[in-house]
């Protein structure tokens, strides 16, 4: 039976800090039973978030240069080192529960796979690696990063994130993921013409329903509008 999940798109970038307590708190009642699940596709504003495994080498850029180039830093409670969110790039934030024997590891190979053959479709190849923990990359240049949280072992938190037509110049700031002899790229510069976001989030959103067995239907009004309300003209 398929899974019935809210999905929330909203239609601007919306800054990172108020993304992020919306989204745990959509965990947050996910965890109680509250509400079904949930899909967030959406863009931020320029911001590095750095997760568990950060290190401070990994930032390049001081953060008080970070904000002069006019992004934010934050530190979050996600797995994984140093990544950069920003327009032209696709966000999403599954929150998901994944049953009483949760297997973090299927999930995020079946992430890697959606991601995989959603790129495929535009005439993109991409793979995993089994070096590395997560991720999907092109040769040794990363398009798609990974970083997730499980809630009390059992409700997804963080995501992924692909770069659509993100102007990589950003990523000088930082030691992307903390693989220091890696790169990154998008899909714009391996089809060899502009990927958007808004082209690719209904080809990602129909791969992810496909892997996981989604059903989506439009969040609720007061659900949506806590992303919506914080989001910022591009």
């Amino acid at each position: 039976m398929a899974r019935h999940t809210w999905l929330i798109r909203p239609e601007r970038p919306v800054p990172y800090g108020e993304a992020n307590d919306a989204m745990h708190a959509l965990a947050e009642r996910r965890l109680s039973g509250e509400v079904p699940d949930s899909l967030i596709l959406l863009e931020h504003p320029p911001v590095f978030t750095a997760g568990r495994r950060s290190k401070p080498e990994h930032l390049v850029w001081s953060e008080d240069e970070a904000r002069a180039h006019g992004a934010e830093v934050h530190h979050i409670d996600r797995g994984g080192s140093f990544t950069f969110h920003g327009p032209g790039q696709l966000v999403g934030y599954p929150i998901l529960h994944l049953g009483a024997a949760p297997d973090a590891a299927r999930y995020l190979r079946t992430l890697e796979l959606a991601v995989i053959d959603a790129a495929d479709e535009i005439g993109v190849s991409l793979h995993r690696r089994d070096d590395v923990q997560t991720g999907v990359f092109s040769g040794d240049d990363k398009v798609c990063a990974i970083g997730v949280r499980l809630m009390r072992t059992r409700v997804t938190l963080h995501g992924f994130a692909v770069n659509c037509d993100t102007d990589l110049s950003w990523y000088r700031g930082i030691v992307a993921c903390g693989l220091a002899d890696n790169g990154v790229t998008s899909l714009s510069e391996l089809a060899g013409r502009r990927v958007t976001v808004p082209e690719m989030r209904p080809i990602l959103e129909r791969h992810l329903a496909r892997a996981f067995d989604l059903a989506y239907e439009p969040a609720p009004p007061e659900v949506a509008h806590a992303f919506a309300s914080v989001s910022v003209a591009s």
